[in-house]
């Protein structure tokens, strides 16, 4: 299983992890570190997303990746509004920004050299059909 972990870029390793710690983040947090409502909320159902993409991050589906990384600004943009609150709020919202923001860095460095070369393959591909 290790060796498993040592063949994943660190990267995906990294952004998959905070995928998986705003999951458990998420549901703590509307549960009951600080609900809205006594007893937990609806709001609880944000959570749902972020287990649809951590298998594709788990396993580099690069289709996942792109999306995930627009989900993931979602997250950071919650973060942002509700980091103006007080007490336990504050420092959920923290964290749940930091998370957020770390997996769309590490999503955005793994993916550009992926980029890079597909655009080198597609603008190679159109060089030869000029030449044909």
């Amino acid at each position: 299983m290790f060796k498993s972990w040592l063949s994943k870029n660190p990267y995906q390793l990294i952004a998959t992890a905070a995928f998986v710690d705003l999951f458990i983040l998420c549901i703590a947090w509307e549960w009951f570190i600080s609900p809205l409502r006594p007893g937990g909320s609806w709001l609880i159902l944000k959570a749902i997303p972020l287990l649809f993409a951590i298998p594709g991050l788990w396993k580099g589906n690069v289709y996942t990746m792109q999306w995930a990384s627009m989900l993931i600004l979602l997250y950071i943009t919650e973060g942002l509004v509700r980091i103006l609150e007080t007490g336990a709020n504050f420092w959920m919202a923290a964290l749940e920004t930091t998370l957020g923001t770390v997996a769309f860095v590490c999503l955005l460095i793994y993916l550009k050299p992926i980029k890079a070369r597909a655009k080198a393959a597609k603008k190679e591909l159109a060089a030869a059909e000029r030449q044909a």
